[in-house]
This record gives structure tokens, sequence and C-alpha cells, in this order.
């Protein structure tokens, strides 16, 4: 333990740096940083487990940061750390900078989680605790890691706290120890006037273990903290009331603490004084961006304290690997992000199935070939047809993580945010499942998982209006432009940001999991269907013919000098493939092309894209979203059957037939098209 004397000072050192930060840029947040400074470094410095030489050591604790505003906090206590140097902070903001405004996942630098959008960050800590829970009970002890969250008051509010808060509470989650920075101020309001909840007894009622401590005094932070740890039932909510801009002044000296206008903008800007404010913190306005030599030597001393303790870890581990050697190879495997060796082409596939249902198929494989995959579903998991992986396992629960199923309830925006969660953590092959019309809800946690590059699967069933008789509430029309647009954009690594698969067919849904599978860089989502499609026609192996979709588009069917590409994704390749046989009668040729990913297509040669869509030949596209959806593989001259309507409640045959998405349509469409 520590004096408070020099925790004190080195909170305000975190203060100093991360005020002059903002200052710096013109641009920021400088007042929770300077609130929040007493428990990070108190976190940081007595607490928090890792490996200063291995930042990716797979048993570190892990510390999930909500609110990403507050990155100049963050990077503050990193450079304590040695994670970060004085010209990183002082580049902060700024084009090529490795501190941006919002922190981006960086683990080698200690940030373990891209945050900006409040309120998933720290349900990303929720999964990472799910996923050390799930690795432990397959491994025992040495996975016994300690989740850390930082949330404040906007993360509170935001409404996935909801889902994150009962989930966590429901499963006993005793290894999840979240701060809430309660400041009570936010950017434009002060937070009595738009919230007047009870807090501590939300959590209460969740299950969570709630400690309420003066969020600034050093001795009831670490008696929390300490409590914490010692809580085997639950997690615990440690709500720190804090002084927002704690320290600032104006040029007078005096206190301009706990003032809205220090929450986004520089402390000068705000109306205090920076030069003022550094004084009265202990430093020099000349020199902002140094670190105080006893902070520096605290921060030593925490390096030669964790030196030991990974040190003891290790050896215990050795021990461990010694007595399992196999088990040792799985979970180094599991870690390694590698996917197992599945013999795909074994995999029996029913005819003319709905591709929910040859999903479902092989989901049962996965299940028990994929010992670290981890599927969960919001409700639905008889529908989505993720039962088929609950088929051989169970649903987790308190006590007990042995299953590999995360029944999540009705909270797709927290589920998809625990899969994104549990993938950070690594070790855990994340998947979940909704209907693909609630994807609206899952779509900001999509984009940042995009961001990190993390592969999450996304499955999303009932794909177009075909759901029927639910009517336009439940009938995805505008959905799959959405999410293909992730397909589209370009990640830092110049690749596409997600990976979008429609399959046409049972066989095609087998190559689609086998793509995604495979695909450890970025998330993939799967858009199946509820209805039976008929298999698309063989010449030879249907399987082995599907096998080409993993280029993105591939030829289903080909008519010598044919006059016309018919092309489309999912369900509405079998319908071209039946209006074909009708254009036949009248003599017109066709070549009939499935497109399951756009994304995937564009990233081939250009000599396959042209051997696939030439330019110079006429096009028809058949989509059950909207006609944008293939606008940029059809053209300009080309022509589109889409939905442009929510759709309508009915039975599916009767919508087909009402909206057009028939073989007698396709007919009637290419004809008027041909002229």
């Amino acid at each position: 333990m520590n004096s408070n004397e020099i925790q004190i000072k080195a909170a305000n050192n975190i203060r100093i740096l991360a005020a002059s930060m903002v200052e710096k840029a013109k641009s920021g947040h400088p007042g929770g940083a300077m609130g929040g400074a007493d428990f990070i470094n108190l976190l940081y410095t007595e607490f928090l487990e890792y490996d200063p030489q291995n930042p990716r050591w797979e048993s570190r604790d892990r510390f999930f940061m909500d609110p990403g505003h507050m990155s100049p906090m963050l990077y503050s206590t990193l450079a304590l750390a040695g994670k970060y140097n004085m010209g990183d902070l002082e580049q902060f903001r700024q084009w090529g900078s490795v501190t941006p405004g919002h922190p981006e996942l960086d683990v080698e630098r200690g940030v373990e989680n891209t945050s900006g959008p409040l309120g998933q960050g720290h349900a990303y800590a929720v999964g990472a605790a799910i996923a050390a829970k799930f690795l432990k009970a397959k491994v025992g002890d040495i996975m016994d890691q300690t989740i850390y969250a930082f949330i404040s008051d906007g993360g509170i509010q935001e409404e996935v706290s909801q889902g994150a808060g009962r989930i966590a509470g429901h499963l006993g989650l005793d290894n999840l120890i979240m701060f809430y920075d309660s400041n009570g101020i936010q950017l434009s309001t002060k937070v009595k006037e738009v919230d007047e909840e009870d807090v501590a007894a939300k959590y209460v009622a969740w299950g969570w273990k709630v400690i309420s401590v003066k969020g600034n005094d050093i001795d009831e932070l670490r008696k929390a903290l300490t409590e914490a740890k010692a809580e085997k039932q639950k997690p615990t909510l440690i709500i720190g009331h804090t002084i927002m801009g704690k320290g600032a002044v104006t040029a007078d000296g005096k206190s301009f603490e706990d003032q809205v206008s220090t929450h986004g903008q520089p402390l000068t800007a705000a109306g205090a004084s920076i030069e003022k404010t550094i004084e009265n913190l202990g430093g020099d306005p000349n020199h902002p961006f140094m670190i105080f030599p006893e902070v520096k030597e605290l921060y030593a001393k925490r390096a030669e304290e964790l030196s030991k303790i990974v040190a003891d870890k290790k050896a215990k581990k050795e021990q461990w690997v010694s007595s399992n050697p196999e088990l040792a190879k799985k979970l180094e495997f599991w870690f390694s992000g590698q996917t197992p060796s599945i013999d795909w082409s074994k995999i029996e596939q029913k005819s003319n199935n709905a591709t929910r249902n040859a999903s479902a198929i092989v989901l049962e494989t996965l299940a028990q070939q994929v010992e670290n995959m981890v599927v969960s579903s919001a409700d639905l998991s008889n529908s989505d047809k993720t039962d088929g992986f609950l088929k051989h396992t169970k649903a987790m629960k308190k006590g007990d993580f042995s299953g590999a199923f995360l029944q999540a309830g009705v909270a797709e925006f927290t589920m998809a945010c625990l899969c994104v969660g549990m993938s950070l953590h690594g070790g855990v092959i994340p998947a979940c499942a909704t209907f693909f019309v609630f994807s609206d809800y899952m779509k900001p946690v999509v984009r940042v998982a995009a961001l990190m590059e993390q592969p999450v699967k996304f499955i999303w069933t009932h794909d177009a209006f075909r759901v029927g008789e639910d009517g336009p509430t439940h009938e995805p029309v505008e959905q799959e432009a959405q999410i293909r647009l992730l397909e589209k954009l370009q990640n830092h690594k110049g690749h596409n940001s997600m990976l979008v698969l429609r399959p046409a067919d049972a066989q095609e849904t087998t190559v689609a999991w086998k793509l995604a599978m495979e695909n450890t860089k970025t998330p993939t989502g799967l858009i199946l269907s509820r209805q039976n499609i008929k298999d698309l026609p063989a010449q030879s192996n249907r399987y082995e013919e599907a096998l080409k979709s993993s280029k993105g588009a591939y030829i289903v069917q080909d008519d010598a000098n044919y006059e016309v590409i018919l092309l489309a994704s999912g369900s509405e390749v079998s319908t071209l493939v039946e209006g074909a046989e009708l254009l036949k009668k009248d003599g017109i040729r066709t070549r009939i092309v499935s497109v399951p990913s756009e994304g995937l297509f564009r990233s081939q040669s250009k000599e396959y894209q042209e051997s696939i869509l030439p330019n110079d030949k006429k096009k028809f596209g058949l989509t059950a979203g909207l006609p944008v959806n293939l606008l940029g593989l059809v053209g300009d001259k080309g022509k589109i059957w889409g939905l442009e309507s929510f759709g309508f409640s009915a039975p599916a045959s009767v919508l087909d037939e009402k909206l057009g998405f028939t073989a007698d349509n396709v007919y009637k469409q290419v004809k008027e098209y041909l002229g």
C-alpha cells in the first residue's frame, strides 16, 4: 500500500497532463478526466494486474473504458505506466497521433477497447467477464482474472446499461468490478436536470453489490476496491461521487470545480485558468508535460510488483501445463484466434431448406467441433435456429459456465456488445442471433466492432418481406442496404470493414459459415431466410459449386451466347432460375449469377469481376430489399426489381405474388427490359 500523499500527487499529475492535452489541442473534455483521476491512478498502482512486458498476456486483468471522452485521463495514466511518452500526449487529437480524441483499441499500449458511443464500453466489460468465466470453467484458475470497467453518468443513462446490468447480475459475474464516476455533470446540463433515478437501488435490484464512496478519497476508494475483489457472488458497482474539474481554479485562484462548462472544452475556454490550475495542482505551467519524480518512482515500484505477480502466476501456469499438456495446447490455440479445421463437405444439408434451418445444421457441427465457440440469441433461439447449437451444449447460468450458449433475453443491443466484449477478451469465438429487422438495434455495435476488427459472427434470420403475416414491423426492407454499406467502407488496414453474406440455398449456407469462421479479421453478417428455398441447379456436386461463392459472386448456370445476366442474392436466385426457364421457352438465353457478397466480389481481381459480370452485357437484378442493393452490380443501364415500400401483412406466397417476386414477373420484366 502506498501513502495517500503520493497517490494524491500522482492523481494531480494525471489532472495536469489531461487538462494540458485538451488545452494544447484546443479541443476535448478535461473536467471528467480531472475528477476520475484518483480512482484510475489507484487502480493502476495497487490493483490492476497486467504484464508490463507482454500487454497481450492472456491472464491479465482487463480495464474497459466506457466514457471515451475521458481519454485524456486514460492516456495520462498509461503514460505514467510507460505506454505513452510526453510527445504522444502533446499530439492529442492530431492527424496520425496515437492519442485520438476517443480511445481506439491498442492492446500494446494498454487500451483494451475503442470507446466513444456511451454505454458500449462497459457492456464490453460484461462480455469479457462472461468470456473469462467460460474459459475458467474449461481450464481452471489460471484464467482467474478481474475485469474492471469505468462508466460515467452518460453511460449509466444509455439504455444498453439496463441490459448489461441485468445480465451481469443475473449471471453473478463476481469477476466484474465497475466504477461509476458520478460527478453530477454532463455535457450540457447538471445530471439532476434530466435524471432522478436511484442508481444504487437499480443495481441492487439487478443483483449487484453496490458500494458508495467519496470518489476522490483514497482511503474510501482503496477500501471499496478491496471489498469488491473479495466479493465471490455478485458483480460490484462502486459509485464514486467525484468532483468535476477537481483542482481547477480561476485566474484569481478561486475554485472553478463542479462546473458544466469544463465537461467539453478546454479549461481556459470554460472560464478557468490553465496556468493557475496547473500551479494549484503542484505543477509548472511552463512545463506541463512532465512526470513528477515521485510519481515516476511510484509507477516503477508498481512495475516491480507486477513482475513478481506475473512471475508467480506464470510459474503456476507452467505447473498446470505440465499436468494438462493437451488442455494447454487448446488454450494456446484458442488465444491464437484461429479456428479448428472442419471438413465442411461432410455437413449433410437437407434439400430445399430454409437457410436458417441450414444454418442450424452447420451450428450442430460447430457445437461439437469448436470448443471455444459461444452462441447467443435474443430470446429467439427456436426461431433463428441457433437451437441447433444448443442441442449439443447448455445455457450459461450463475455458478455454472460450462455451457456455451448465452440466452440474452430481449436485448439485441446488449447481446451484440457482450459478444464484442467476449471477442476483445480473447480465447472465445462469439456469435449472436436475432431477426434481421432487429439488426437496427445492433447497428451501433456492429459499426464499432468493424472499427476494432473483431470477428464476431452476427446471425440475422427472417431476411425479407416473406416474414409474411407478421407485417412490415418485422419485414426487413432497408436493413440489407444499411448493413452492406459496411462492406463498402474500408478499415484502417485497407480491407473491407465487414463481410456480409446472404446465401442462396442450403449448400451456400454451409459455405457462408465456412467463410465466416475463416474470417478472423472483421465481423461477419449472415443473412438467412425464414422460408424454404429451392436448391440451385447443380452440374455435378452442389456443395463443390457453392464453394465458388467464396469469391463473392459466381455463375450458377450459363447459356451459350447469353443475352442477359440475371443476378441476385439469397432466395431471389432460385426465383431467377425459374424465370430463366420461362425466358428460355421464348428463346432468350441467360446467365444466372449468385452474389452473396458484393464486398467480397469487389475485392477480387478486375479480371475475375469482368468474367462474371462483363461490362458490355445487359443485367437484371432481383432483390427483396431496396433496389440500391444491386445498383453497384447492375449499373445505370441495367434494371432492378426491388421493394420500395415497407411491405404488407399477408402469407409469404401471397406477398411474392402481389409484390412481383415470381418467375412470371421475372419473365415479364426481362422481356420489357430487352425490348
